[in-house]
């Protein structure tokens, strides 16, 4: 995988993403540091509305102080830096942020593991991913707070992919699991810093990008410098948490703890119609982005591939191996439940 890391210097960029509307704060009010793994425009959506939420309602109690990707550390620091208490909360799916558990290939997009954004919250709260990832993260001194679901992982081009032969020698920007997957299709993952990457597209050093659904391709200006849309996605849902250095969220008074984790679940609902709605509209209605398609006797040889996948996940450890045998049974549930929760 090629890396490269840019580090950011100055005052401006180490100031917090928003105050979000803190008032006047008294002498004991409860302050935490939070980074979220998104950039500025799109952070206004899937994290900010929450974080002024929590904020507005916990008065001089407490109050959040919020950034944005790579402000106060590097993306891929992030869990390092909330176990050792820089920073006191983080949004990130765990394969971005470098998690050291057990868990971290299951977060972000781990291949075809869910079809449509509510199998994901489905996955954790009735099917035991909350209990897992609990055990990983309260290991390593992290309480893992809230799981949910964010857009469908599809690839943005600047050439058109009508088959999985356009996919070679491409270089595209993705999560580790995924570029681990889409490798042995002839893709080249590449990892950047988020803010880079419009302009990696305008150089490029990119050829394209599988880290988003078309809302975020529209939202962050990723479909400024793409010009196709491939509709066939390696994932329904993006698998994302809200975690905090456990020191901090003990110290939490009960009450502050649950207002937290009704502003996460809010955040969740939010983004469930957001991207749902977006993704529907910008595909009809959208006018920067060309809708390509690979067949689907061609993409099912993909899906194949990623239940060999799975099994080479599984056998890492006994871990993985309980997460995948949860993924596996919810699928063959779905399919057996028929439509609307599996079609075909």
């Amino acid at each position: 995988m090629t890396t490269r890391r840019k580090f950011i210097q100055g005052a401006a960029v180490a100031a917090p993403a928003a105050a979000l509307a803190a008032p006047a704060l008294a002498q004991n009010t409860i302050k935490w540091r939070m980074q979220t793994y998104a950039g500025a425009s799109l952070a206004a959506e899937v994290i900010e509305p929450a974080i002024k939420m929590f904020n507005q309602i916990a008065g001089d109690r407490m109050q959040i102080e919020l950034f944005y990707a790579d402000q106060l550390v590097p993306t891929g620091e992030l869990f390092q830096a909330m176990q050792r208490g820089t920073i006191d909360a983080v949004q990130s799916d765990d394969d971005s942020m470098a998690s050291p558990t057990e868990v971290t290939v299951f977060g972000g997009y781990f291949p075809f593991g869910s079809r449509y954004s509510l199998d994901v919250p489905v996955l954790f709260n009735q099917y035991g991913l909350n209990e897992i990832w609990d055990e990983e993260y309260s290991k390593v001194g992290v309480k893992h707070i809230s799981a949910g679901a964010w857009d469908p992982c599809h690839f943005a081009t600047k050439d058109p992919i009508n088959s999985l032969a356009d996919l070679k020698g491409k270089r595209i920007f993705t999560f580790p699991t995924a570029g681990r997957f889409l490798t042995q299709f002839g893709v080249v993952p590449v990892n950047l810093p988020w803010e880079d990457i419009e302009v990696a597209m305008q150089t490029g050093e990119l050829d394209g990008i599988a880290w988003s659904g078309i809302t975020e391709d529209y939202t962050v200006g990723w479909a400024d410098v793409t010009n196709y849309f491939l509709t066939n996605n390696i994932s329904g849902a993006w698998a994302g948490s809200f975690f905090a250095n456990m020191e901090r969220w003990n110290e939490l008074p009960e009450d502050l703890q649950t207002l937290f984790r009704v502003c996460c679940d809010q955040s969740h609902y939010y983004r469930q119609w957001w991207y749902w709605g977006g993704e529907a509209k910008l595909r009809t209605q959208g006018d920067k982005l060309k809708l390509t398609t690979i067949p689907d006797e061609e993409w099912a040889t993909v899906e194949a591939a990623a239940q060999d996948f799975w099994e080479e996940i599984a056998s890492e450890s006994d871990v993985k191996r309980r997460v995948v045998d949860i993924f596996k049974k919810y699928n063959e549930d779905m399919v057996k439940a028929g439509r609307p929760y599996r079609y075909g």
